[in-house]
């Protein structure tokens, strides 16, 4: 099974290869959106997509032995997601930007609480996988420094989440911890204010808060947006920023934040919540250095959830919304921690110029029960060190082909390894514009 899936991986791999060097040309990067990326007039657009095979020797429930993850021979391909990009400009100093991310190939599920039904919750599902609006917003310009925003846009907590784009990092995978400890990519309702100054960038958000309700052990916050809502509450707002220094060559240096006072007010059944806060606070920091040789990226997450041992004891008693999706019942933990550095260096530079093969490793620590409150127990599954190691190779600046592999230690050893082998192809750029 593992051959003829690679196999498939491989036909497709070329087809969007080839698919993608038609328009070599016209191919920017989207995290140029900010300071202009390619020139145009009134429309632009773009998008970027990954393509992903995974073989695993793990079964995918680490909770269904003593030991962890029991052996397992498994293999899977996927379209992990398929974004769509558009920026118009009613004047110049107006533009309206939109991102529509198919994930999976599916149109994902809608979650209601159906009040006048004993107050049930009712899923409908379509499709595996999801389609989201992942940004849509209107910018105003009054000067480079200033910058006003409102609508849905990305959360910049973390590195992965502000440079979420597949290009943006090694590996066929985004960093798994930043994935496990937070949303992502994370993007919420709000307004925000943004700006350059001189080779400072800032960026500082009023946006729609988490429900503590999907707070876990194993996710932390990650679950909390309210996404799987029609409707997000803002009854506890939530505020974010990021600031970002560029003024050392090559050299980017980052820090962000996240805090929401009080987290219950979003809670579908936050008349169970009333006597609790359960304040969210988290702080990154995030480096990255680009030169014409050697890249090397790193970070760390911390995250504390406040009131958690009464929220693990208020999620326990609440019911289940299907028999296919459940509040969280475990434990959740007060605090989460994750750090990851990765660096590769373009050995293809030494072979001919303008050739870019980049060997690259990766190391990650993430614990989501990194510390408990009360009588709460630590899990030491949800403490992991992940080391992973491979090569990308770029077709063109924004067309890269990547493998690599990971060995995953679960519990400090005491739990079983995992290990994964991957193969992807991810594009990202701007296509037409006018």
């Amino acid at each position: 099974m593992i051959h003829v899936n690679l196999i498939k991986f491989i036909v497709l791999a070329t087809a969007i290869a080839s698919a993608c060097l038609v328009k070599a040309e016209n191919v920017d990067s989207l995290k140029c959106r900010n300071s202009g990326g390619i020139a145009y007039g009134k429309f632009r657009l773009g998008g970027y997509g990954e393509m992903l095979f995974s073989h695993y020797d793990y079964y995918p429930d680490r909770y269904s032995g003593t030991k962890g993850a029991p052996y397992d021979n498994r293999a899977c391909i996927s379209i992990p997601r398929y974004v769509l990009a558009m920026d118009y400009k009613f004047v110049p100093s107006v533009v309206l930007s939109s991102e529509i991310e198919f994930e999976y190939g599916g149109t994902g599920a809608a979650m209601e609480y159906e009040y006048n039904e004993a107050g049930e919750y009712e899923l409908e599902v379509d499709h595996g996988g999801e389609v989201a609006l992942e940004q849509v917003h209107l910018t105003k310009t009054f000067a480079p420094w200033l910058k006003l925003r409102a609508g849905h846009f990305i959360v910049p907590v973390g590195l992965t989440n502000t440079h979420h784009e597949p290009i943006n990092f090694f590996g066929t995978v985004r960093a798994v911890g930043e994935m496990q400890m937070l949303p992502c990519t994370w993007h919420e309702t709000g307004i925000s204010v943004l700006g350059d100054i001189g080779q400072w960038n800032y960026n500082l958000m009023l946006v729609s808060g988490l429900d503590p309700n999907f707070f876990s052990r194993d996710g932390f916050i990650k679950d909390g947006s309210q996404k799987i809502f029609e409707g997000a509450k803002m009854t506890d707002p939530a505020f974010a920023g990021r600031l970002d220094f560029n003024g050392i060559r090559n050299t980017r240096l980052g820090v962000s934040a996240y805090y929401a006072s009080k987290t219950t007010g979003n809670s579908t059944k936050d008349d169970k919540m009333s006597e609790i806060d359960a304040p969210v606070t988290i702080v990154t920091a995030d480096a990255q250095y680009k030169g014409n040789k050697l890249v090397a990226r790193a970070n760390i997450d911390y995250g504390h959830i406040g009131d958690s041992y009464r929220l693990s004891a208020l999620n326990a008693t609440m019911s289940k919304i299907t028999h296919i999706s459940t509040f969280s019942h475990d434990a959740v933990a007060s605090d989460a921690l994750t750090y990851s550095v990765e660096a590769g260096y373009n050995i293809g530079s030494l072979v001919k110029p303008g050739l870019s093969v980049y060997p690259f490793v990766r190391y990650e620590y993430y614990n989501t029960m990194e510390d408990v409150q009360g009588a709460i127990a630590k899990d030491d599954r949800m403490k992991c060190k992940l080391l992973t190691f491979g090569l990308n190779y770029y077709m063109l600046p924004n067309l890269v082909l990547k493998g690599d592999y990971s060995h995953r230690i679960v519990g400090d050893g005491n739990y079983n390894n995992e290990n994964t082998l991957s193969f992807a192809i991810a594009y990202i750029g701007w296509f037409e514009s006018k």
